[in-house]
């Protein structure tokens, strides 16, 4: 396993530091409270050509230092708002605590782990998946989700919320959180979902993780979806031995 390194010039050779979990932490720590009520911050990982996905899932693009980046930004975190497609076929679990952080969390007043929300309009989740039975899990869907369908996760233990009609409305899904103290937001995608956030101003941060693949043709591309440009600006570059590139951007201030 080769831990991320801080680099400001990755071609030169020089020996570079590396960086623990507390350094990281550190490194993306969220910034104050905005008056929009949430912190935004989304996590991606992609091909040197833009791809985010391989046979469909994103893992086949990471390695050790996108894994331990992925786990810290998730510690730093209040919720982690994911699309249900995209945590069902990526096989996900429930929020794990991280022992390594768990102090800085004490501090910062948030819980132990954070809350994982599902982001499904049609409900087309499995009902025996054990994410629906843990408290720190919400369903945000719509209105118009089946009422069948709706029923049967409620009873399978799932907690749902409407944000929005005919189709989740990711303002509706921040403001929902804002409201319960959830300020420090990251999402982990998919494309649709990312596509979203951008279309609808909502996105303030974007830390992505270049895999040193070229993958022409063979998936989606990061975001998806319609909307014009955000133009952001580059906090830093990190790097490490597996060829890998960690890159924090922010947009300009609103």
């Amino acid at each position: 396993m080769h831990p991320l390194n801080k680099a400001t010039q990755l071609t030169t050779g020089d020996a570079s530091t590396s960086l623990t979990d507390t350094d990281l932490a550190e490194l993306y720590a969220y910034p104050s409270l905005p008056p929009t009520g949430v912190v935004m911050r989304a996590n991606m990982v992609g091909s040197i050509d833009g791809v985010a996905t391989v046979d469909g899932r994103s893992g086949g693009l990471g390695g050790p230092g996108d894994k331990q980046l992925f786990m810290v930004l998730r510690a730093l975190s209040d919720a982690v708002v994911v699309g249900a497609r995209t945590a069902f076929a990526e096989g996900y679990g429930t929020v794990q605590p991280h022992e390594g952080l768990a102090d800085l969390r004490l501090r910062t007043g948030q819980a132990p782990t954070a809350k994982l929300v599902l982001l499904s309009s049609s409900l087309a989740i499995p009902t025996d998946d054990p994410l629906l039975a843990d408290p720190e899990t919400i369903v945000a869907t719509c209105a118009s989700a089946p009422a069948d369908t709706r029923s049967r996760l409620i009873d399978a233990g799932a907690q749902l919320i409407d944000c929005g009609d005919e189709h989740v409305d990711p303002a509706a899904v921040t403001r929902h959180l804002a409201a319960i103290g959830a300020w420090r937001v990251l999402c982990e995608g998919g494309p649709s979902l990312l596509g979203s956030l951008v279309a609808a101003d909502l996105l303030d941060e974007l830390c992505v993780t270049v895999s040193p693949l070229l993958t022409p043709g063979a998936g989606k591309h990061m975001t998806a979806g319609d909307g014009s440009g955000l133009p952001m600006r580059r906090l830093h570059v990190l790097g490490d031995d597996d060829d890998y590139l960690y890159v924090r951007w922010v947009r300009d201030q609103r």
